[in-house]
């Protein structure tokens, strides 16, 4: 075995689980461990100052810059406690990923030496330069100047000996550079417009929070394996190869039991999640072979969003001390379930009611459905906002297929609750709302107990779905950072909740009593959202002419779905709800355009290498070894016997030629289309090019390279094979 593939083949095949640290203690003894929590402020800061710390975590309360320096000898105490030696300011650039310069804890003593120190100064905000991040415009290379400052509302962190500062990352001129600067003004947005409709009901809550729970689906394959696939390696996906015969045909590798090697690195993951706050709870194997789950109870949207970033970054780390790599591509392997991330979202109060649920009394029920309707209202009105918060090059691959949300955005609400609007719309008169909570279902077995059925079913189909106490976000994609998702949203259902409060109180002002006012304008948003609703099969031919007939976005191409960030109805919301300014939405749509464009092309690049360095090579040296099969059967048989035997090497050597000259015409036309969109100046039309142009030449190359796979000699070709890569480790 001299093929470097089967050398990898037979590395990955005797792997075994590495054994991993187990920690003595219970999962709720070292939780957050290496976070700066409130225990370990009132431990490490003076209590004054502690105080006023929680004040501006909890109320909002603007930071007093006297307060800093004592905050930041308390952080730097605590830290050296775990062998900290440098600090950083880790904020979340355009980039879907984060950013992170290191500085030590030393500065001049004064005396020829050094002393350990960390400021207030240092800690409230710095100015890390940065420039080469994408930004759309707002600054030049030349011109550095950018500045970080603390987030005090997600707490800092100890990872890898560093301690992380939570920050957003903004422009020297004041615009947004980051996705945390304007997820943090969203979610104010949305909780001042929710708390004034919830006073209608709860008049002592004060403060509304944003919920969200990410569920992170990955893939993870062999290390070596990954190694001796350079798309894999460049471009997170596999740019070629043939359908294993066995993949998810069976769903035999769904919920079952999860192998050893796998196991041992989510133990290992869990434990380092745990010890930096991140309240890990489920895992499971998902559909496709080698792909999985992993799932975080819920958190406050910020924290939930800085911790998804953080376990992303935790997994590819880890994934390699077990000699894997993790996969958080949305489409790695073409022909099976791609992957994730679902975002359940909720709202709920400072006094513990959860807006999404459904109460016992006719006033909560209210609640619920005012709470439920102004959502569909805000997913209807920026449906297409919604579909461009979570587009990419690279999810764009996933949605509508398999198991993937379609690219159509819709409700699904489920039978009752159905139902109930339905009811309601219909109604003359303000009869309780009776919404059914859990029922039981006896199966008639003596010793398994009755089953408690949730009052809605899931839709798989559904990118956004009610599923009994949240919506389920089931579009943005497992690589995105979800603060654009939620964004999007939170903004939607902040505007849509200022409309409704100022037409209740207009109806309030005009002597109609307050539930009255509730109704008549809840009444009126049931029938203006219902295009938004569909209970059926998202996949269906049927549903997108039924779409399109219902005025929703149906728009396929990422770079036009772009455009609906910078439409009259998205700048409106931004700007009304002090969220981003035009000038803002503008640059970032420069920046998906920049992005979609290199993804792309970097895509066409690697594919091109791989063919002349890879397949073609490797098909003309088998198509030589047949030829040369023929004519020593020619010289072995008469005319008539070697034409009848060798007729069949003579087809094949004749299918490999048809290939590989459709593959060298169309790779060279590919590199031709480039060098075209390439010299295009605009960003949004050089991405049209690429979408149009480029990326088709992508996959109709990639079917005659998926051909030459199943003729050529196992034993020749280089490139693992997807059933060496979805089955071994």
């Amino acid at each position: 075995m001299t093929n470097l593939r089967f050398q990898m083949v037979e590395k990955a095949f005797h792997k075994r689980a590495i054994p991993i640290e187990v920690p003595d203690s219970r999962p709720s003894e070292y939780f957050a461990s290496q976070v700066f929590d409130r225990e370990k402020m009132r431990k490490y800061l003076p209590h004054q100052t502690f105080l006023q710390l929680i004040e501006v975590i909890d109320h909002g309360v603007k930071l007093d810059r006297s307060i800093a320096d004592e905050v930041a000898a308390g952080m730097r105490r605590w830290a050296e406690t775990l062998g900290v030696t440098h600090y950083t300011h880790w904020f979340q650039p355009l980039t879907d990923g984060t950013a992170e310069k290191h500085d030590a804890f030393i500065e001049h003593d004064g005396k020829g030496g050094l002393i350990e120190d960390f400021s207030g100064k240092l800690l409230v905000q710095q100015e890390p330069d940065a420039s080469s991040f994408p930004n759309g415009g707002i600054r030049n290379t030349f011109e550095a100047r950018g500045y970080s400052a603390w987030d005090a509302t997600s707490p800092v962190f100890v990872m890898d000996g560093t301690l992380c500062i939570p920050t957003i990352f903004i422009a020297y001129t004041g615009e947004s550079l980051d996705y945390k600067a304007p997820l943090l003004k969203a979610l104010s947005a949305v909780s001042k417009a929710a708390l004034g409709v919830v006073q209608y009901f709860e008049p002592q809550a004060t403060k509304v929070y944003s919920y969200l729970g990410c569920e992170q689906e990955y893939f993870l394959v062999d290390e070596s394996l990954y190694l001796a696939r350079p798309d894999l390696l460049l471009t997170g996906r596999t740019l070629m190869g043939h359908e294993s015969s066995k993949n998810q045909q069976l769903e035999d590798h769904y919920f079952g039991a999860i192998p050893e090697r796998v196991s041992a690195f989510m133990k290992d993951l869990e434990i380092h999640a745990l010890k930096l706050g991140i309240p890990t709870k489920t895992r499971h194997n998902e559909v496709a072979p080698h792909q999985f789950e992993l799932a975080p109870i819920y958190e406050e949207c910020n924290l939930a969003v800085d911790h998804n970033m953080i376990l992303m970054a935790l997994m590819e780390k880890l994934a390699r001390k077990h000699g894997f790599r993790v996969l958080l591509h949305e489409k790695p392997f073409k022909g099976i379930n791609g992957s994730g991330k679902h975002n359940n979202w909720s709202l709920g109060t400072d006094t513990g009611t959860a807006l999404m649920s459904p109460g016992k009394t006719t006033e909560e029920n209210i609640r619920f459905i005012v709470f439920i309707v102004n959502t569909l209202m805000a997913v209807y009105r920026h449906n297409g906002l919604l579909k461009a918060s979570i587009m990419s090059a690279t999810n764009a691959h996933r949605l509508g297929g398999h198991e993937a949300p379609p690219i159509i955005i819709s409700s699904f609400l489920g039978k009752q609750l159905t139902k109930v609007l339905d009811h309601l719309d219909q109604s003359t008169d303000e009869a309780a709302i009776h919404i059914k909570g859990k029922y039981e279902l006896n199966m008639g077995i003596p010793h398994i107990p009755e089953l408690l059925i949730d009052n809605t079913d899931r839709n798989r189909t559904s990118p956004f779905a009610f599923t009994g106490n949240r919506f389920e976000f089931r579009a943005p994609g497992s690589t995105a950072n979800c603060a654009s998702a939620m964004i999007a949203l939170n903004t939607a259902v902040a505007q849509q909740l200022t409309f409704f409060k100022q037409e209740v109180d207009t109806l309030i002002q005009q002597g109609s009593p307050k539930m009255r006012a509730i109704l008549q304008v809840i009444k009126k948003y049931i029938r203006l959202s219902k295009p938004i609703r569909f209970e059926g099969n998202g996949y269906s031919a049927e549903w997108r002419e039924e779409a399109i007939k219902r005025g929703l976005n149906c728009e396929t191409a990422c770079p036009i779905v772009f455009d609906e960030y910078t439409t009259t109805a998205s700048k409106e919301l931004f700007e009304s709800m002090q969220v981003m300014s035009a000038k803002e939405l503008s640059v970032r749509n420069e920046v998906k355009w920049e992005i979609y464009t290199k993804k792309v092309q970097i895509e066409a690049r690697v594919l091109g290498d791989l063919v002349m360095n890879h397949v073609v090579p490797v098909a003309v040296e088998y198509q030589s070894r047949l030829a040369e099969n023929v004519c020593k059967i020619k010289a072995a048989f008469s005319p008539a016997e070697a034409e009848a035997i060798s007729s069949e090497n003579k087809a094949i050597i004749r299918e490999i030629a048809q290939h590989t000259a459709f593959i060298k015409e169309h790779v060279d036309s590919m590199i031709e289309a480039r060098k075209v969109a390439n010299a295009l100046s605009d960003e949004r039309e050089k991405a049209l090019a690429y979408h149009n142009n480029i990326a088709p030449m992508i996959e109709e190359i990639r079917y005659h390279i998926d051909k030459l796979e199943l003729i050529v000699d196992d034993r020749m070709w280089t490139l693992p094979k997807y059933r060496e890569l979805l089955f071994l480790g």
